[in-house]
């Protein structure tokens, strides 16, 4: 009798977690296209078809803006340095895809499908650590070996007691600066394997690293899976929406911007020379450390341009 109660008891358990077991890996394993980005990202910039990527995002921005530098910190969390970004959009355009610069409009963003704490390049030089948007159609291997004898710009750096801090922006090291910096420094090859992901992500400097250069304990915390658009900071926890994406859509229609603007049509901005005479012509007391106005001026109209956004779509 109880041989027979416990042989109905085991088919139960099986029969039911057949049922409620792949529910829950298609809830968490439910892929989607790029089409998601084509659409939430549009309130917040424009869409271009560009010769050499497809369609790339330009995003409603200060002249003076810079990805994974601007309005935004680093985390270490249990995939390596992690960017923290304010913008809306920062859960997309700084885990998934690259970015690059054009002169005549700026940066723009490369959509791709894999996630990443962040896709940047890491060096480091005599009490620096210091970072770079990783350039599109790069492998890991191509960026660690590349040579940086140009876009000096394109690096941010901070003192190794910096790197973590709420508000990094205050402590950049001006661009006077950059060019020896990077001349004279080495690249981080620290890497993390995320075998559920089948990636490898770039992770910076290491914990023992940072903690032998600043004396202090460094706790990295842990990322939860978000699941809406979005990312916030909570308990302790980074929560982040980062679904697996696929190129196409699953009814095999090609994912496609609502709007596209075309590229001879996108706003001209201002040289990088420019704009970083115009840094340098604002820095604080700290001679080395580049002034935030600029940076709260970049935010101001990006509230002002998704606003204008947001009114023209109604």
């Amino acid at each position: 009798m109880k041989t027979n109660i416990k042989f109905t008891l085991a088919v139960i358990v099986l029969l039911t977690s057949c049922v409620i077991l792949p529910r829950q890996t298609e809830a968490q394993q439910s892929n989607v296209s790029f089409q998601l980005f084509y659409d939430e990202l549009s309130p917040y910039g424009e869409w271009v078809d560009y010769s050499n990527y497809g369609y790339v995002w330009i995003p409603d921005v200060g002249y003076d803006f810079l990805p994974y530098s601007t309005d935004g910190r680093w985390i270490l969390t249990n995939y390596g340095w992690t960017w923290a970004s304010n913008y809306n959009w920062g859960w997309a355009a700084f885990h998934y895809g690259r970015w690059s610069y054009n002169d005549s409009f700026g940066w723009f963003w490369v959509p791709d499908n894999e996630w990443g704490p962040a896709w940047v390049n890491w060096r480091q030089y005599n009490g620096y650590y210091g970072w770079q948007p990783m350039q599109p159609g790069f492998s890991l291997n191509m960026s660690f070996g590349q040579q940086y004898n140009s876009n000096y710009d394109h690096w941010m750096f901070v003192h190794y007691r910096d790197i973590d801090r709420n508000d990094i922006h205050n402590y950049y090291v001006s661009a006077n600066d950059r060019k020896r910096i990077v001349q004279n420094s080495v690249v981080i090859r620290n890497t993390y394997v995320d075998n559920c992901r089948h990636t490898t992500y770039v992770t910076g400097p290491s914990r023992t690293d940072l903690q032998r250069n600043t004396g202090r304990k460094i706790v990295p915390i842990r990322i939860r899976e978000n699941n809406k658009p979005g990312s916030d900071m909570n308990n302790g926890q980074l929560r982040i929406y980062r679904p697996q994406v696929e190129r196409s859509n699953n009814n095999n229609r090609k994912p496609t911007p609502a709007r596209v603007t075309k590229s001879n049509d996108v706003k001209q901005r201002p040289s990088v020379n420019e704009i970083n005479q115009n840094r340098i012509g604002n820095t604080d007391k700290q001679p080395d450390v580049v002034s935030t106005q600029n940076n709260t001026q970049a935010v101001e109209q990006r509230n002002v341009n998704q606003q204008n956004n947001r009114e023209s779509d109604q």
